[in-house]
C-alpha cells in the first residue's frame, strides 16, 4: 500500500476511535453503564461488531467493550517516509474504523439524532430480507456504495442512472467539500428509497458502515454464518468478498493537489475504504488517488483511480467481477429493475391509464405460431401525444405468443410478468394486473419521446429475452378506444374466472411431481424450497405453474421437478423422492423435509420469506407475522427478531418461514390442524387475506373463526392473548395440545 494510503487510513482510524471514545463517555456520563443502545427493528444488535467480534452490543458498557477492541486493533501511524507494501496494518485500522463508526451511529439513534429528510440511515432486517430476493434471483447482481459527490448534479443523475440501469443498489453517504450525491439527487427531483434502488445512509463519512452492516447481515441472515469468533469473522467477511458483490465509488477531491502533501482525501474515506477492503470491495475513484492494484483481498484491483466519469461504472464492474445482464431495448428512456419502484406523481404525470380513473385491462394468451407476427405491435386509438397533459384514457393490452413448446398453463405466469417489465422503464409507473393495472407516463418520459408503441417494444423483447425456451413469437395489441375496448375486456374477464377455476382446483395429490427451488442457494447455500400445487415458495414470487414454467424455460436453472415416490407420511407430507431430492441439494445437511408440518422437520428458510409462523404453547396455538409488522407479538419477539432465529436454511421446529398465499391453503401445517389453530395476526395481514380467509373459513365450515383470530388491537402479550381466546372460545384451547 502506497506511503500516502496507509498513513492516512491509519490517521483516519485513530480519528474515528478517538470520536467514538469521546461521544461514549459522554452518553456513559449521562445515561449510564445499562443504558440501552442499538438500531431500529433489528435481531443482529450492532451488526457489524456482532459479526466482527462476537459481541451484542445491547448498553453502552458493552459498546465500551468494542470500542476498546478497535483501540487495540490500532497500529503506529508510519513514519513519513516509511513505505509499507503490505496491507495488514491498513486493514486492522479498517476493522477499528469499522467498529467506532458503528458505535458513532448508534450513538446519533441514542441521542435522539437519528437521520431524517432524504436520509434513510440504517436498514432494518425486514428491509434486508425484502432486497434478499433481488440480490439471489439476479434482479441485483450487487451494490455500489458511493462516497461523495459528483462534479454537477447532471453527473449524479448520469452515475445514478447507469447504476440503476445496470440493476446495481446505490448506497450514498459521505460529502466531497460539504455536498453530498444525494443532495444533488434531490436537487433534480429524483425519487430516492429502497423501491427506487437508491438509498441515502447520511451525510456523514461514518455513515458508510451502514453499507458495511448490510453485508455483514447478508452473510449471518443468508449464509447461516452464526457470529462468535475469529473463525465464523473469517467467513463473514469471505463471504461477502465471494457472494456479495459490492464495490466503493469514492467520488470527488476533499483537498487540491497543493493541500496536504497530495493527498486528496480525507483520513476519514481513506480509513473507511480500508474498511471496506477487508470485505474485499475494491475501491473505484474518480480522482488521481494511489492505486493498489496487486489482487489479494479482493478479487481483483484493491484500488483504482483517475477514471473519468463515464468510465467509472464500468470500470468498477469489471473490477469488482459482476456478471451484468442488460436489457437493451429500443425505447428513448432508461431501463432497468432500479426503475421499478419508482412513483410517478400527480404534477409530474403527462398520461394516466386505469386505476379509478379509467378502464383497464391486461391479458397474455398463447397462439398457434402462424397467427402471431413476431414483433408487431399495434396501437388502436390515440396515443399519448393527443391527449391533454393530465388526462386519463382507457387502456387494453393484449400480448399474444407463440411457441412450440408453450402450453396454456403459462399464460398467467408470463402475464403476471407485465407488471415487471412495464415498471423497469423510467418515468413510467405501473401498478396491478388483470383488470386493475393504473398506469402513469412522466412528464419527462414523455418529452425524450416515450408513446404507446414503446409500451409494447418492451413487451415484444422482455418476453422473448427472459422465456425464449418456450416463447418464439410476440405481438402486442394497445387498445385506448373505449368503444373497441368493451368486447375484448369482456372476453378477458371470462379467461380470467377460467383460470382461477383451473388453479385453484389444483391439489398436492393430483400431481406427482413437485418442484425445487434453489434460487437463495447464492446466499442461504444449505436452504432448499420445495414447491407444491398447494404450497408456493415461501418468498410469495414462486408458484407450482411458475416453476414448471421456469424448467420448461431452463431445464438445468434453479427450479427442477421432484418425482414424489413413495409416500411414507401423508399427515406430515414426506416422500422418499422429495427428502433424497433434500438431501442431495442441501448437500447432506438435511435428511429429510415435512411439507405440512411446523413441529416435524419443517421446511427451511433461507429469510426471504413474506410471514412467519410460529408455535405458541401457551395458548395451544399459532401466531403469524408479516415482515410489515413492526410491532411487538405474543411471543415476545418483533419479527426482525424471529426472523434472526430461523433464517440461513436451517430446520427450525415451531417456527416457519411462509408466503402470504399459504395461510389459506388447505394444506397450511395441516398436520397440526391448520387454520383452526392461528390465533394471532397483525390487522394488516388479516385485512389483505381477508377475502381468501373467509373463503377458506366458510370451506371448513367454521366462519366465526375469523373474528376469533386476535390482532395487535387485542393482544400483544401472550397474557392478553390468553384472556381474549378465552373470552371469544377460540376452538385451539380445546384441541389436541401441540407440545
Amino acid at each position: 500500500m502506497s506511503r500516502i494510503i496507509a498513513r492516512a487510513a491509519i490517521r483516519g482510524a485513530y480519528k474515528y476511535v478517538d470520536q467514538a471514545e469521546r461521544e461514549l463517555n459522554e452518553a456513559l456520563e449521562a445515561y449510564g453503564p445499562t443504558k440501552a443502545i442499538g438500531f431500529p427493528n433489528t435481531a443482529y444488535y450492532l451488526p457489524l461488531i456482532l459479526a466482527l467480534t462476537g459481541i451484542e452490543v445491547k448498553t453502552l458498557a458493552e459498546a465500551q467493550k468494542a470500542l476498546g477492541i478497535a483501540r487495540s486493533l490500532l497500529p503506529p501511524v508510519p513514519e513519513d517516509r516509511l513505505w509499507l507494501p503490505y496491507l495488514g496494518s491498513a486493514l486492522e485500522a479498517g476493522i477499528a474504523t469499522l467498529i467506532a463508526q458503528e458505535i458513532i451511529e448508534a450513538l446519533k439513534y441514542l441521542r435522539g439524532e437519528e437521520p431524517k429528510g432524504i436520509w434513510l440511515g440504517f436498514t432494518d432486517d425486514a428491509i434486508l430480507r425484502t432486497q434478499g430476493i433481488k440480490l439471489v434471483d439476479g434482479r441485483m447482481p450487487g451494490f455500489a456504495a458511493c462516497v461523495g459527490a459528483m462534479p454537477t448534479v447532471e453527473a449524479a443523475v448520469e452515475l445514478a442512472r447507469s447504476l440503476q440501469e445496470r440493476n446495481i443498489l446505490v448506497f450514498m453517504s459521505s460529502n466531497t467539500r460539504g455536498l453530498s450525491m444525494a443532495e444533488q439527487l434531490a436537487e433534480a427531483g429524483i425519487e430516492m428509497n429502497w423501491d427506487t434502488f437508491l438509498v441515502p445512509y447520511g451525510k456523514d463519512t461514518s455513515a458508510t458502515v451502514h453499507a458495511l452492516n448490510f453485508a455483514a447481515r447478508a452473510a449471518m441472515t443468508f449464509g447461516g454464518i452464526k457470529p462468535g469468533d475469529l473463525e465464523a469473522a473469517h467467513k463473514i467477511l469471505l463471504y461477502n468478498k465471494e457472494r456479495v458483490h459490492a464495490f466503493v465509488l469514492a467520488l470527488g477531491a476533499d483537498f487540491g493537489p497543493e493541500d496536504m502533501d497530495g493527498q486528496l482525501l480525507t483520513d476519514e474515506k481513506y480509513a473507511t475504504a480500508a474498511g471496506a477492503i477487508n470485505f474485499g470491495f475494491p475501491v473505484v475513484a474518480d480522482t488521481p488517488i494511489p492505486q493498489i492494484l496487486p489482487r489479494g483481498i479482493c478479487t481483483y484491483e484493491h484500488v483504482v483511480s483517475g477514471l473519468p466519469h463515464d468510465k467509472l461504472v464500468t470500470k468498477a464492474v469489471e473490477v469488482r467481477g459482476l456478471k451484468i445482464k442488460v436489457s437493451k431495448i429500443p425505447i428513448p428512456v432508461p431501463y432497468g429493475a432500479g426503475f421499478e419502484g419508482e412513483r410517478v406523481r400527480k404534477e409530474d404525470m403527462h398520461v394516466q391509464f386505469g386505476g379509478k380513473y379509467s378502464e383497464a385491462f391486461e391479458l397474455l394468451r398463447g397462439r398457434p405460431m402462424e397467427q402471431v407476427e413476431d414483433g408487431r405491435v399495434v396501437l388502436i386509438g390515440p396515443d399519448i401525444d393527443t391527449v391533454e397533459e393530465g388526462d386519463a384514457l382507457p387502456l387494453g393490452v393484449v400480448v399474444e405468443v407463440a411457441g412450440r413448446r408453450f402450453r396454456e398453463d403459462f399464460e398467467p405466469v408470463l402475464e403476471r410478468r407485465i407488471h415487471e417489465y412495464i415498471s423497469w422503464a423510467n418515468g413510467v409507473f405501473h401498478q396491478g394486473q388483470r383488470t386493475t393495472p393504473w398506469v402513469r407516463i412522466s412528464k419527462e418520459a414523455f418529452k425524450k419521446g416515450f408513446r404507446l408503441r414503446h409500451y409494447g417494444e418492451i413487451l415484444v423483447h422482455k418476453f422473448k429475452e427472459d422465456f425464449g425456451g418456450i416463447v418464439d413469437k410476440v405481438q402486442v395489441t394497445i387498445i385506448t378506444d373505449p368503444d373497441k375496448l368493451k368486447e375484448p375486456m369482456e372476453e378477458a374477464k371470462t379467461i380470467y374466472w377460467a383460470r382461477d377455476e383451473r388453479i385453484a382446483g389444483m391439489h398436492d395429490e393430483d400431481v406427482d411431481t413437485f418442484y425445487s427451488c434453489i434460487l437463495c442457494q447464492s446466499y442461504a447455500p444449505n436452504h432448499v424450497c420445495i414447491v407444491t400445487p398447494e404450497r408456493l415458495g415461501l418468498c410469495g414470487s414462486y408458484t407450482w405453474l411458475d416453476c414448471a414454467a421456469s424448467h420448461e424455460m431452463d431445464p438445468h436453472g434453479p427450479n427442477q421437478p421432484v418425482k414424489k415416490r413413495d409416500t411414507l407420511d401423508p399427515v406430515l407430507g414426506q416422500w422418499q423422492g422429495v427428502n433424497e431430492y433434500v438431501k442431495q441439494a442441501s448437500r447432506g445437511n438435511l435428511e429429510r423435509v415435512s411439507m405440512y408440518s411446523i413441529l416435524q422437520d419443517p421446511q427451511t428458510s433461507c429469510g426471504c420469506f413474506e410471514c412467519i409462523v410460529a408455535v405458541l404453547p401457551e395458548v395451544n396455538g399459532l401466531m403469524i407475522v408479516n415482515r410489515e409488522y413492526l410491532g411487538m407479538t405474543p411471543i415476545g419477539m418483533p419479527f426482525s427478531t424471529l426472523a434472526g432465529q430461523i433464517g440461513g436454511g436451517v430446520q427450525t421446529p415451531g417456527f416457519l418461514g411462509v408466503g402470504r398465499l399459504y395461510i389459506t391453503s388447505a394444506k397450511f401445517v395441516s398436520a397440526e390442524g391448520g387454520i383452526r389453530r392461528v390465533v394471532w395476526m397483525p390487522k394488516q395481514l388479516k385485512e389483505e387475506i381477508r377475502p381468501r380467509l373467509e373463503k377458506r373459513l366458510a370451506e371448513i365450515g367454521e366462519p366465526e373463526l375469523l373474528e376469533k383470530i386476535a390482532t395487535e388491537e387485542d393482544a400483544v402479550t401472550i397474557e392478553e392473548l390468553a384472556a381474549f381466546l378465552e373470552r371469544v372460545q377460540h376452538p385451539a384451547l380445546i384441541m389436541e395440545a401441540l407440545i
